[in-house]
């Protein structure tokens, strides 16, 4: 079997070819993809070379981990999800490349164990499940946010699942196109200001969303006494703080990691549910031929959420 994969050659390089897939096995479903969403983090690393060795990171490799199309193959033991609408965090099946995350690709397999059953209706919406259930994994560990750090998608998720729990918060921003919701949508339900003039001093539960390794000493300085920061992004550079401000504080520091398949359960339920919405979140959408300039301009363009890839008219 093969499939058309987006691969990151090297660093800052990216090319549509086609690669042998490993054979499914019995529990392995075969899932012909629909749409996959760029990850502003941890694609972003991987394109421009700062990601930090994990097990299996090295080039060329397929990234993304967030794919929905239908199941389309099945083996012995999975082949009850034939016909099913999924969405497939990833897949190392690929010969010829490595599977780092393994997203990006007009054919995946994988167990069919990782695959999320999806409702109809969701569309291109359904890539932002891995970013929802990042969210939920972060506050699942810990109050909900009062402060969070960046407008992005992330940040946009988190601050949704607060006013969902009833919670009002508050959002730093620094790049003015990202202060208000995306053209056409509704104004954001909390409040979103720059970090400078934000007078508060008395923040319990801050979450950063921006992946800047420099915001520790800027939140500590206004966070009231035994709160904690939740770090939700991800960083490629060190971080570090001036001791003597946290020390006053007694402040706590929480990393969020990976969500599990129970933070996808449960962010699917709050979205079919319509406590949680997805809607203004995907700003862009190309076709998967053009993923050699998409990732460029999906990482340079303020007015950019999230750029996903359409695979379905893609032979």
């Amino acid at each position: 079997m093969e499939t058309l994969a987006v691969v990151v050659e090297e660093p800052g390089r990216v090319a549509l070819r086609r690669l042998a897939l490993t054979p499914p096995q019995a529990d392995d479903v075969v899932v012909s993809i629909d749409w996959s969403g760029i990850s502003m983090g941890t694609e972003k690393l991987m394109y421009n070379g700062s990601m930090p060795m994990f097990p299996g990171m090295g080039y060329p490799l397929v990234p993304g981990y967030e794919a929905v199309g239908t199941v389309v193959d099945a083996g012995a033991n999975a082949a009850g999800m034939i016909g099913k609408l999924v969405f497939v965090p990833g897949s190392s099946k690929f010969e010829g490349a490595r599977g780092l995350f393994g997203g990006q690709a007009k054919t995946l397999i994988t167990g069919a164990a990782r695959v999320i059953l999806l409702p109809d209706g969701l569309q291109e919406k359904a890539v932002l499940m891995s970013l929802a259930a990042t969210a939920q994994h972060a506050v699942a560990g810990g109050e909900m946010p009062d402060l969070i750090i960046g407008h992005g998608v992330l940040g946009r998720l988190l601050a949704r699942l607060a006013v969902a729990a009833g919670a009002a918060p508050t959002v730093w921003e620094i790049n003015d196109a990202r202060m208000a919701g995306p053209e056409g949508t509704e104004a954001p339900a909390y409040r979103v200001v720059r970090p400078e003039t934000d007078e508060r001093r008395d923040y319990r539960s801050i979450y950063d969303a921006s992946g800047d390794h420099r915001v520790l000493d800027t939140a500590v300085m206004h966070m009231a006494r035994g709160g904690e920061i939740v770090l939700a992004g991800f960083y490629s550079e060190p971080l570090s703080f001036n001791f003597a401000p946290a020390f006053r504080r007694e402040l706590r520091i929480r990393i969020a990691t990976e969500f599990q398949p129970d933070d996808l359960a449960s962010s699917l339920a709050l979205v079919g549910s319509g406590r949680l919405s997805l809607a203004g979140l995907v700003t862009h959408m190309v076709p998967a031929t053009e993923a050699a300039t998409a990732y460029g301009r999906a990482f340079s363009d303020p007015d950019c959420l999230k750029m996903v890839f359409d695979w379905r008219n893609i032979a």
